[in-house]
Order: structure tokens, then C-alpha cells, then sequence
């Protein structure tokens, strides 16, 4: 998509500074168009059911899909490599959507060595829960209260870090809707293949027994 119609503002992206302590992430702020959000709060997808769902599980149309698009292309990629020092280009990339969380969500954790980098863009309109539900960065496992930086899930934040044994991050308890899209670059194909299948395991067991 040409960058006049691109959703994403590319000179916010580039413009976060990257902290490497304790591991390499960034925060931005106001990365969507302003003048898209009612079309994107409109249009993301009617999702009734906890944790994240891939792009195939669902309807994406619209502006959303558009927003989808960016953030899986190349543009993107390009700019996410050039902050962070490190050619994402030739991993390929798991999208997923959620919009329900559990209480039991969140709990701290680095995500798995099959992962380079997670990116994530949140789509709420305010939040006003204090500490719940806000990503934190961790100096480690044990208390969300050490932390080197709080994340807030309103509309258009992105978080993006490189995955490492020490990127610990999670988010005190919070139950409700939550809007976040996560882009994961992944190892390989068949890494993304395997965690495309649990994912759709997790849908199929979770529309079978209602959780």
C-alpha cells in the first residue's frame, strides 16, 4: 500500500528510541492515523472467545485488514530491522488477534526460543484499570513491581522487542476485553506452521468445551 494511504505513521515508528536494558524493545505512541481509528475500532474482529486467534481464524476486512497488511509487509520489516540492527527479512511472520483476556493471562515469561521478535499494536480506546492489564517490562519472573517499563493497551501503542533468555514481560491480572494485535517473526516455516496448528487446536478445544 502506498505510503500516503498507510496506516501506520512510519516517522513515529522511526522516531521511538530503543532501550537495550534489560533487553532490546521500544514504545511508541499514536502509531495510527488518527483519522482511521473509528474505522478500525469499527471493524476489528467480533471475537467472543479468550486468547489469540490467527488472522485465518477470523474476518478481517475493511481498514483492519488494510492495518493487517502493513504490519505483515515488507515496509515494516524494513524499518523494525533497521532500529533494532538485525535482518527480520528472512523470517516469516505469525499474526494473531485477541480481544478477551483471562484472569490467568499474563503471567511473566521471555516467550519461546522460536521467536526472533514480537511486535504488538493496541486498539483500546482508554484504560482505566490502574496496573491490570498493562504490559510491564521485567527484570524478571518473580514480581511484576520490577520493572523497567509499563505499557499502556490504548489505541495505537506498539510494543516491539527482540525475543532473549532474559525478555521477561507480562501484565498484572485483568479480565475483559483487551484489543491487541501481535505479530510474531518466527525461525522457520515449520516453526510457523506448528505454532499456526496450536492455535487452531486451542480454538477448536476452547469452542468444544465453552472455555
Amino acid at each position: 500500500m502506498a505510503a500516503e494511504t498507510s496506516i501506520i505513521d512510519s516517522d513515529v515508528v522511526r522516531a521511538a528510541p530503543v532501550s537495550r536494558e534489560p533487553y532490546s524493545f521500544f514504545l511508541a505512541s499514536d502509531v495510527l492515523r488518527k483519522d482511521m481509528v473509528p474505522q478500525l475500532r469499527e471493524e476489528f474482529p467480533n471475537i467472543t472467545k479468550p486468547g489469540f486467534l490467527t488472522v485465518d481464524d477470523v474476518e478481517v476486512k475493511g481498514a483492519f485488514k488494510a492495518l493487517i497488511d502493513e504490519l505483515e509487509g515488507p515496509r515494516l520489516t524494513a524499518l523494525l530491522s533497521e532500529k533494532f540492527g538485525l535482518d527480520l527479512s528472512p523470517y516469516p511472520r505469525l499474526t494473531t488477534i485477541r480481544k478477551i483476556s483471562q484472569i490467568k493471562d499474563g503471567r511473566p515469561h521471555t516467550d519461546g526460543p522460536s521467536k526472533v521478535m514480537t511486535l504488538l499494536v493496541y486498539m483500546n480506546d482508554a484504560w482505566d484499570d490502574g496496573g491490570a492489564g498493562r504490559l510491564r517490562v521485567l527484570r524478571g519472573p518473580d514480581d511484576f513491581d520490577d520493572m523497567v517499563l509499563e505499557v499502556p493497551p490504548t489505541m495505537g501503542t506498539m510494543f516491539a522487542f527482540l525475543r532473549a533468555d532474559n525478555s521477561w514481560h507480562g501484565h498484572p491480572p485483568f479480565a475483559g476485553e483487551r484489543r491487541v494485535v501481535q505479530v510474531a517473526w518466527v525461525k522457520d516455516a515449520a516453526e510457523l506452521e506448528r505454532k499456526k496448528k496450536r492455535n487452531s487446536l486451542a480454538k477448536l478445544f476452547k469452542g468444544i468445551f465453552g472455555r
